[in-house]
């Protein structure tokens, strides 16, 4: 197996290219010479403050005292005073037109979902097989066991023979439909 060593110049100059790489990173990791704070202090209102200054997480209390002495005149609400000095509003008369549309707000109450229009009029049960409906909705007729959709709109969730229990997916209602006769 070669090892790549046999032309000597490539060799040199790939040893060149990683020592300038080497150093290039070491130069981007070594933190530079560090700077030596300034005094904080009252400072001309014409210097600027360097961006050290700017990033000195020491208290100013010049500063804060200075901003003590503001007094609020805005105008309009003052969100400093207690809500003891809250100005009172005198009371004002409401028109009976305007009254009468102050009433509660009506609830809205759904309307119930329609009836299933299927009828049951009979079952089979024969040994060793699940129970059969016979289910007619105007001239069609359905057979269906139980987990069955009808006419792409019932679902029949339970089959007995008195009653059937059926859902209706579009309204999502359940409904027992008894047997019916004739």
């Amino acid at each position: 197996m070669k090892a790549g060593t046999e032309n000597k110049t490539k060799l040199y100059i790939a040893i060149m290219l990683g020592i300038v790489a080497v150093l290039t990173v070491a130069w981007e990791m070594i933190p530079s010479a560090p700077t030596t704070p300034r005094p904080v202090g009252p400072t001309s209102e014409k210097a600027k403050p360097s961006h050290i200054e700017a990033l000195d997480p020491r208290l100013r209390l010049d500063l804060l005292a200075s901003s003590e002495e503001v007094k609020y005149e805005g105008k309009g609400k003052n969100i400093f005073r207690s809500p003891s000095e809250a100005v009172v509003i005198p009371n004002v008369r409401v028109s009976p037109l305007l009254d009468q549309h102050l009433e509660a707000p009506k609830v809205y109450i759904p309307p119930p979902p329609p009836p299933i229009t299927l009828k049951y009029f009979g079952i089979t049960n024969a040994k060793g097989e699940k129970p059969k409906a016979f289910l007619s909705q105007g001239e069609d007729v359905w057979i269906a066991h139980e987990g069955d959709v009808v006419n792409r709109h019932y679902k029949i969730v339970r089959i007995s023979p008195r009653e059937v229990e059926v859902e209706d997916l579009l309204n999502n209602n359940r409904q027992n439909i008894p047997l019916t006769q004739g």
